[in-house]
């Protein structure tokens, strides 16, 4: 039997953001397991190591699927994905393969739109200006699911390689906004966003708490091992409201969070809550224009599941 294979191409065209935001919303409210993660260290010849990750997850919605993921770091260098791998879904009732994914392409929709579904429910309603820290493949992801959901009109890039960022601006320019330029000064660049969104490796500080101003909403996608981290502590200790993707992913990878609640800047009871929450309010989770808001994701496969069963049905 031949299976149909999906592509980046063709996952990025079965997927628009507006559906796709859509479709994270319902997957968390609706419900479904998706089991921790397994994550697996595999030493490389250089002495560094790739990680790979084993991602299953179902839902009622007749579904199951999983997702064969590595990431190496090193692979930037090597101007080639750091992030590999293969999707596969299933029949629930027959447990029969029905399609497969390029799952880098499936990681990176999904992820940028569960940020977007999440500040869709914790940014302003008038944000206007994002911060994207990071220039890797999920950049472009980020800020153009971001686009979706408010109306974006300035976008900074911030990265290690002012050329990498300046490639990234360069595409906001042709495709989201006119206003698009590299940042130089991350800390006054913190401090004018309305949206910051980051996606790195970082293992120290990029985001300093001092550096934000009220009303920001901070959405955090790298940092998903306890080694990393994007943030000082002060950004947990500043938020009004902490949001996290799953609590069983935040308890045991989320960098950046674990190490702020080791520093005591937070408790993990103080976290609002999680997506499935976040899911099921029927209005913003946003109070007051004022509210420093924090989003914390490590990733989980039902957001793999809702794109590929998108993918699949149309």
């Amino acid at each position: 039997m031949s299976l149909p294979y999906f592509d980046a191409a063709a996952i990025e065209a079965a997927t628009p953001y507006p559906k796709l935001v859509a479709a994270i919303g319902d997957a968390f409210r609706d419900g479904g397991v998706a089991p921790a993660r397994h994550a697996h260290d595999i030493p490389t010849s250089g002495g560094g190591a790739s990680t790979l990750l084993l991602m299953p997850s179902w839902s009622d919605a007749g579904h199951f699927g999983v997702k064969l993921a590595t990431i190496n770091p090193a692979n930037a260098a090597r101007d080639i994905p750091t992030v590999n791998g293969t999707y596969v879904l299933f029949d629930r009732e027959t447990a029969t393969p029905r399609a497969v994914f390029d799952a880098t392409a499936l990681t990176a929709r999904r992820t940028a739109a569960a940020s977007a579904f999440a500040a869709s429910k914790l940014a302003a309603d008038d944000a206007t200006s994002l911060l994207m820290i990071g220039t890797g493949r999920l950049s472009r992801s980020l800020i153009e699911a971001h686009a979706t959901t408010r109306d974006i009109s300035t976008v900074r890039v911030w990265g290690r390689s002012p050329e990498k960022a300046a490639t990234i601006a360069n595409w906001v320019r042709d495709n989201i906004t006119d206003d698009a330029a590299v940042a130089t000064d991350l800390d006054q660049a913190c401090g004018s966003a309305h949206i910051i969104s980051a996606a790195t490796f970082a293992t120290t500080p990029l985001i300093r708490g001092a550096s934000l101003h009220a009303g920001v909403h901070v959405d955090l996608v790298g940092a998903y091992s306890p080694g990393m981290r994007e943030t000082d502590a002060e950004v947990f200790r500043r938020a009004d409201q902490v949001w996290v993707d799953t609590f069983e992913g935040a308890e045991s990878e989320a960098g950046d969070l674990l190490a702020a609640i080791e520093e005591g800047a937070i408790e993990l009871d103080d976290v609002a809550g999680d997506m499935f929450e976040l899911a099921r309010l029927a209005g913003a989770a946003r109070h007051d224009a004022r509210e420093i808001t924090v989003f914390k994701s490590v990733g989980t496969g039902l957001e793999d599941l809702a794109a590929a069963i998108l993918c699949e049905t149309g």
